[in-house]
């Protein structure tokens, strides 16, 4: 009785005619939000005893990507543009110590839209007791700036996004010198961030031509995600090239091997990863849906609106963190482990390559018209658009840097930031 008083309601709601439809539907469903997820990475790596230095750390990719870090044991350091005693940062960090059972996570103030800030932070650093680094993931970049919805100055926008790639040059120029005189051994790796519009940008790539103004918003970001990109792999090329980058880690036989020298010659790695659209770092900023002075009721509410869609077609900030993991947990050449009884070759981490669904993309882009092989001041592998799209890149970050510091004067840094604690104390 049960049986056909259920089968009457089902039928009523859904004809039997429409079975079909609507397993087909179903099927659709899964298999497209199976895709929009993206990958999953199969990897894992102990963190314990290994330094992990973060920006963008009070974000939602970036909470996300510190709670699954502590969890494995890692020790974060989350730069935050608040002070370390601003109630919302002790209360994130202490939440995040609690629930990971990790009383490893600091917080660390510094404000990356000031190079004063910077170079506080990096000077008290540089001067503690420990300063050892495993890695510095530079997430700061990831999330959306501006808008489809609400009008934002444009050349606001502009400097904005300029002082965040500048932020990261200047932060690696400072922590580089660390980094160099770590022991061989150690596995050191750099990870920039970027957005998902690069592929707007490359087409008309150009370091000396930025795009105007009144360009789309998705082009503005995609040249700044290129930016990074590029300027990624020439710090590997720098790095390769370096006299101590050529020297093999001696490593104990039994469980570490190395593949070639001619796939990774130094054992700091720098890599760009790109986690895809995300609902909270790319949708919500696009419509103005967070919290801010940008923010609009209008956006909001056509942000709830199309939660079913977004749900669907866009990651959840544990799926955007999927590939920054992967890049994290996959072994470099001299630290991959043998496989045993099998003709299958072990993945291992790119060095200076884009990443993204957590396997590496192979982005063409356009070398300068004039660039000459024999100029190159480091060998031209000619990848991301090569050496001399590299340099004009770097250089194109330096001269930023020292405009950026003409209206920001080391003077004019916070009081009491260089009194500040430590970052191996502080936050406890």
């Amino acid at each position: 009785m049960v049986l056909k008083v259920l089968a009457a309601a089902v039928n009523a709601v859904l004809p039997s005619k429409y079975y079909v439809h609507a397993l087909i539907s179903i099927l659709v469903i899964v298999v497209v939000r199976a895709f929009a997820r993206g990958r999953t990475t199969n990897r894992e790596r102990d963190m314990h005893a290994r330094v992990v230095l973060l920006t963008g750390g009070f974000t939602p990719l970036g909470l996300t990507l510190m709670q699954n870090l502590a969890q494995r044991g890692a020790h974060i350091i989350a730069l935050s543009p608040k002070p370390v005693q601003d109630p919302e940062v002790e209360i994130l960090i202490n939440l995040l110590r609690s629930t990971t059972k990790n009383d490893q996570i600091f917080a660390d103030e510094c404000d990356l839209t000031s190079a004063s800030s910077i170079r506080s932070f990096c000077s008290r650093f540089l001067t503690a007791k420990e300063t050892r680094l495993d890695g510095i993931v530079f997430a700061h970049e990831y999330q959306q700036l501006g808008s489809i919805i609400s009008r934002q100055d444009s050349a606001i926008l502009t400097q904005e996004r300029q002082n965040a790639s500048v932020a990261s040059f200047l932060i690696l120029t400072l922590l580089l010198p660390v980094l160099l005189v770590a022991p061989a051994e150690r596995d050191i790796r750099i990870i920039n961030v970027v957005n998902p519009f690069y592929a707007a940008a490359a087409p008309s790539f150009s370091p000396t031509s930025k795009p105007p103004p009144s360009s789309p918003v998705f082009h503005q970001e995609g040249w700044r995600s290129l930016q990074m990109i590029v300027f990624t792999r020439h710090l590997q090329r720098v790095l390769d090239a370096l006299p101590s980058g050529g020297q093999v880690p001696k490593t104990d036989d039994s469980t570490i091997h190395v593949v070639s020298d001619k796939v990774q010659k130094s054992n700091i790695v720098a890599v760009s990863v790109c986690p895809g659209l995300s609902r909270s770092d790319t949708i919500a900023p696009l419509l103005s849906a967070v919290r801010g002075q940008n923010q609009s009721i209008f956006g909001i509410v056509l942000y709830m609106l199309l939660q079913p869609f977004l749900r669907l077609l866009t990651k959840s900030t544990t799926s955007a963190i999927q590939s920054v993991l992967h890049v994290l947990f996959l072994p470099t050449p001299f630290k991959s482990n043998a496989r045993q009884g099998t003709d299958a070759p072990e993945e291992v981490l790119k060095a200076g390559a884009l990443y993204r669904e957590c396997a590496v993309v192979n982005l063409r882009i356009r070398s300068p018209a004039t660039a000459d092989a024999a100029d190159a001041q480091v060998p031209d592998d000619g990848e991301l658009g090569g050496v001399h799209l590299g340099q004009a890149v770097w250089e194109g970050l330096e001269g930023a840097l020292k405009e950026w510091e003409k209206v920001n004067p080391q003077g004019d840094e916070k009081a009491g930031c260089d009194d500040g604690p430590s970052v191996d104390t502080q936050g406890s």
